[in-house]
């Protein structure tokens, strides 16, 4: 029941952070031997961040007379790492990059990448700059986020800056952009699970999906909250210190 509370917390808040919540979860589990990270808590504690990002925006989610052009940029923008995700397992090449190595050197590379593109000078809003174009861009950006360390959230953050959009709008694009993604990881996982028969969803499960969703929630409202004050540099900072921790433990 600790490993289940403390994955929640790790997928809640790193989902949303530019952080990497892929590297997280795999050095926490691998690290501390955990045994309940496994494909069936994994798919729960995406369903609860899916969920979590549902409720949130459920006002522009559900106004789709007025954002039906907003979706189908968001759905277009997330095409490509969709693609790009599915190929790579289909080749089963996507464990190539788990490794603490990788990581390590992807988590510093992004942070101050992520660094230099949050001294951009903002001009443009979501509401009258976010176009069909820019949402590709983007797109193809985020199939970066396939590695582990690089963050979904961190390189689309830093994809929007560049294209000149403010904090709280790039946070939000990023957010938006979660939907889609997460959906689809919930999907193919739930797929996976009716594949190799284990679809028993336990009392661990739905624990996991509730704690994921209430950490998710939680963080999202935070974050949004924090960027309009505050630059990202303060995690920044903390990727370039994960980042150093891992290369120190990895080549010494």
């Amino acid at each position: 029941m600790i490993e289940i509370f403390i994955l929640s917390i790790i997928q809640g808040i790193t989902e949303f952070l530019p952080i990497s919540s892929s590297s997280h979860l795999i050095i926490i589990s691998n690290y501390f031997n955990f045994n309940n990270q496994n494909l069936s808590i994994d798919v729960s504690l995406h369903i609860g961040s899916f969920i979590a990002v549902i409720v949130y925006f459920k006002k522009d989610i559900f106004d789709f007379i007025k954002n039906k052009n907003l979706f189908l940029k968001i759905i277009i923008s997330s095409i490509p790492v969709m693609i790009a995700g599915y190929i790579l397992i289909e080749l089963n090449l996507i464990n190539y990059f788990r490794n603490v190595e990788i990581i390590g050197w992807t988590t510093i590379i992004f942070g101050f990448l992520l660094l230099a593109s949050d001294r951009v000078k903002t001009t443009k809003k979501v509401d009258n700059n976010f176009t069909f174009k820019s949402a590709m861009i983007i797109g193809f950006f985020q199939i970066l986020s396939l590695i582990p360390g690089v963050s979904r959230s961190g390189i689309t953050i830093t994809a929007a800056r560049i294209l000149k959009f403010n904090r709280f709008d790039s946070a939000k694009i990023s957010f938006l952009l979660s939907i889609p993604t997460l959906a689809a990881v919930s999907f193919f996982g739930l797929k996976n699970l009716i594949t190799v028969g284990n679809l028993d969803f336990s009392i661990l499960n739905i624990i996991s999906i509730f704690l994921s969703f209430i950490f998710s929630f939680i963080t999202i409202k935070f974050f949004l909250s924090f960027i309009k004050n505050f630059s990202l540099t303060i995690f920044v900072i903390y990727r370039v210190v994960i980042g150093a921790v891992l290369l120190l433990f990895y080549y010494l």
